[in-house]
């Protein structure tokens, strides 16, 4: 897969959760892809306080997005 393929895949994860995150007023943003198997991203809006973000990051963010690119290994946010 090339990086604009699997970047193509990242971001259809993150509109596939997108409405789940809007929904209790936070949004997720891309923020970089490393060596094609860690993802950066940004929790936004209610998500930055939320005291469960990590959960979501988890078992919705990351989960979704390995369902589209299952060779990402590691899901995290950065502030």
């Amino acid at each position: 897969m090339t990086t604009e393929e699997l970047t193509e895949n990242i971001q259809k994860a993150l509109e596939e959760i997108r409405p789940f995150l809007n929904s209790d007023g936070g949004d997720i943003s891309l923020i970089s892809i490393e060596d094609g198997k860690h993802v950066k991203v940004r929790l936004e809006g209610a998500c930055t306080s939320c005291s469960v973000n990590q959960m979501t990051l988890r078992a919705g963010v990351e989960t979704t997005i390995k369902k589209y690119a299952p060779q990402i290994e590691t899901v995290v946010n950065v502030a």
